[in-house]
């Protein structure tokens, strides 16, 4: 896992995702990775929830991660979804979010997972990429952005 395109694939992102709440987007993004992956949404559901008990994943400025484990998984999988509209994630910060990066790994996959963790934050740390993201209006420029693509070209 060296770059968040390891992990993320352009159909991997959702641009217009509409939740009223928490437990509604875990539904949808348990939904979207199954379809993808073959694996049960509920499972999926279940892993983002047990881990979401232990701390909020929400790490401020609109912004969540949140991963799971997952039986079943052959890698590291990412999903990145904007919502329409915020939602309360009780964030470090209380603010609500808007931006989502899913991360479901294998059991075993501590070190990717980790990797995987440290890239997503990295990107979603850079507040000119957050406002991008936020601005972006396809799923390509989206995942543009969030593969790096765009500074990569630049330099």
């Amino acid at each position: 896992m060296n770059d968040i395109t390891d992990i993320l694939t352009v159909d991997c992102v959702d641009g217009g995702m509409n939740v009223p709440n928490k437990k509604g987007l875990f539904q949808l993004l348990g939904a979207a990775a199954a379809r993808r992956t073959g694996l049960d949404s509920k499972a999926i559901v279940t892993a983002l929830t047990d881990r979401e008990k232990i701390s909020s994943t929400g790490f401020g400025g609109g912004i969540a991660i949140p991963h799971g484990r997952i039986e079943g998984l052959k890698g590291v999988f990412g999903y990145f979804a904007r919502l329409t509209a915020p939602i309360d994630f009780q964030s470090v910060d209380t603010l609500p979010v808007d931006l989502i990066f899913l991360i479901l790994s294998p059991p075993d996959a501590g070190a990717d997972h980790l990797k995987a963790l440290a890239s997503v934050s990295r990107v979603l740390r850079d507040r000119g990429t957050v406002a991008k993201l936020r601005g972006a209006r396809s799923r390509d420029a989206m995942f543009a952005l969030l593969s790096g693509v765009e500074s990569r070209d630049a330099a």
